[in-house]
Order: structure tokens, then C-alpha cells, then sequence
């Protein structure tokens, strides 16, 4: 083999009051689901989420939280993004899967404080989450 590959072990530490910007985001908009993308970088495994963004021309309900990916303008700095689930578990669903975006994709449910928030991968592996 000529290449060696090393499975990087993927985590995801919370910057800049960015975790308190999704549990506001995530009461203000209850009962409904909200949606945001996470911006920051990635480096060796570990991403950190810098800043949160409003998709354009987003819906919202009960059950349901999306957005038109190809109306967003490019920037490198997407790693993942966030929604909420108002009923249930944090696990994500097989549309949550099927909808992916970016390296990570965070649920967040019900009664939204900083212990109902999870991280996943795009095959639905739970990523854990660390303090600054």
C-alpha cells in the first residue's frame, strides 16, 4: 500500500457564544423547527463553529426544516448546519441523512438547553461535542 490512511477521530468544539445563539434560536422559533448553517474551519478532525447564518429562503415547521442549498452564495467556510427537533429524540431521521450538508450536522430537541445538543456524522455516527 502506498498510501497510509488514518481514520480521524472527528469533534466539535462550540466558539464565540455560537451554542447559546442555537439554544435562543431553537426557543424563539418553537413549536416550529429552525434551520441555520454553521460557519467555521476544520483542522486534523476537530471542527469549531465560529458563527451561525440564516439560510436564504428557508421553511420552517412542525415537523419539517430546510432550505435550497444551490441558492446559497459559496463560502468555504460551511462545515455543517443545525436544526432543531421540537418532539422526540435528537437522533437524525433518514431524511436528516439524506439532506446532509457539509462535515457536520447538529439536532438539537427539546427543552433545548446545552445538554440536548448533539453532533452527527453524514452516516449518523454520534460526534462528540467539546468545551472551548
Amino acid at each position: 500500500m502506498i498510501f497510509k490512511t488514518k481514520k480521524l477521530e472527528r469533534s466539535l468544539v462550540f466558539l464565540n457564544e455560537t451554542r447559546d445563539g442555537i439554544v435562543t434560536y431553537s426557543k424563539i422559533n418553537h413549536p416550529d423547527e429552525m434551520i441555520l448553517i454553521l460557519k467555521g474551519h476544520s483542522k486534523k478532525g476537530k471542527m469549531f463553529v465560529e458563527s451561525l447564518v440564516v439560510p436564504p429562503f428557508h421553511e420552517t415547521g412542525p415537523t419539517f426544516a430546510g432550505f435550497p442549498a444551490n441558492q446559497l452564495p459559496f463560502d468555504s467556510d460551511y462545515i455543517g448546519m443545525v436544526h432543531s427537533h421540537p418532539v422526540g429524540t435528537a437522533e437524525p431521521s433518514s431524511e436528516d441523512l439524506h439532506n446532509f450538508f457539509g462535515l457536520v450536522s447538529v439536532i438539537v430537541n427539546s427543552p433545548y438547553e446545552d445538554e440536548n445538543i448533539f453532533a452527527w456524522d453524514s452516516s449518523g455516527n454520534q460526534i462528540p461535542i467539546l468545551d472551548e
